[in-house]
């Protein structure tokens, strides 16, 4: 039974001092690039106004779903709402495109993790309460189902961004680039 304990012990210390640091943040950025980069980005899109000017002037939609009691409190007059709150729906707006951006090319990967964990608490709290969704939406942990759009489905994306906080970028990424290049190199003279 040792024998077979000193095995296995030596197998996975080995991969985890030698492919999990190079695979493991790697295939963080990979699965969140091939499940929800395309999401948030489809979602900013729907934000936008028309043309360049649209970058800077957020259409109906975006003042409808980022804040959707306060758009209905002013007739869904965005004007009426003031520069703050524009302010917040562009930043809200840019945050779908920039932070999955940043994540995807390994560049400020930890921050960026960061600022889409915020993302997705902030998003699931407008979906609560802004949005009114129900519980079958919310969900619920420790039950027989694990199809819950908030509860269940966004722990796995926190998951996946708290990951790289915790790890990183990986070998191949920007931030790698960039470390090395930071990094003095000592000559053998």
């Amino acid at each position: 039974m040792r024998t077979l304990v000193s095995l296995h012990t030596r197998l996975f210390d080995t991969l985890e001092t030698t492919l999990a640091p190079i695979l493991m943040p790697t295939l963080a950025r990979f699965v969140f690039a091939a499940t929800l980069m395309i999401y948030y980005w489809n979602s900013g899109l729907t934000k936008l106004g028309e043309g360049l000017s649209g970058l800077f002037q957020p259409n109906f939609n975006a003042y409808v779903q980022i804040l959707p009691r306060m758009s209905e409190a002013v007739g869904y007059d965005a004007s009426q709402l003031g520069a703050f709150w524009r302010l917040v729906v562009l930043a809200g707006t840019w945050a779908e495109f920039i932070l999955p951006a940043l994540i995807v090319l390994g560049l400020f990967t930890r921050l960026a993790a960061l600022g889409m964990i915020g993302f997705v608490l902030v998003q699931s709290y407008v979906d609560i309460v802004g949005h009114g969704v129900g519980s079958d939406v919310i969900g619920a942990w420790f039950d027989a189902g694990s199809d819950s759009l908030i509860l269940d489905q966004r722990a796995f994306w926190v998951f996946l961004l708290a990951y790289m906080v915790f790890r990183g970028a990986g070998p191949v990424s920007v931030d790698a680039a960039l470390r090395a290049r930071a990094t003095p190199q000592i000559s053998a003279a």
